[in-house]
């Protein structure tokens, strides 16, 4: 009998430093994706910000809201470095990780470099949310790919 791995599932963490737009967004995604591919029980989603907003931003509401995603709920929170230590990969979204987190993680690190949306006329938040979907599936394309099937 073969113990069960630690490895055999990803913990991803999306972060920014507000924690109200980009990083909402690919959260979002991230787990209609895992809803979409049934993979509840292979990937994990954390996200947050080292300095988080009030609330998510308005316009990332109603952009999300087009293709009937409601976030108008959430709520920006602080990540925590304890959760940073225990992920795989960390996507920060346009701010340098050493910017967002002092502090290290274990896992791989990625940026996005895309444009805040706070602020921004609803024509580019739609392209900036457009831009998350479409990576947030190459990402799910990728994990999903490393991870043996439970078949």
């Amino acid at each position: 009998m073969t113990q069960h791995s630690e490895q055999s599932g990803h913990r991803v963490a999306f972060v920014c430093v507000q924690n109200a737009g980009r990083s909402q967004m690919a959260a979002a995604f991230a787990e209609r994706e895992r809803d979409r591919r049934g993979a509840g029980n292979r990937i994990e989603i954390v996200t947050g910000g080292t300095q988080p907003a009030d609330h998510v931003h308005d316009i990332v509401v109603e952009a999300m809201a087009e293709v009937d995603i409601d976030i108008g709920d959430r709520t920006p929170r602080e990540v925590t470095p304890e959760e940073l230590q225990a992920v795989d990969l960390v996507v920060t979204m346009g701010c340098s990780a050493s910017d967002v987190c002092p502090a290290t993680w274990n896992g791989e690190n990625r940026d996005w470099g895309l444009d805040d949306p706070h602020e921004r006329p609803i024509e580019e938040v739609r392209e900036i949310r457009d831009e998350i979907d479409e990576r947030v599936v190459a990402l799910f394309d990728e994990l999903l790919s490393e991870t043996p099937s439970a078949e």
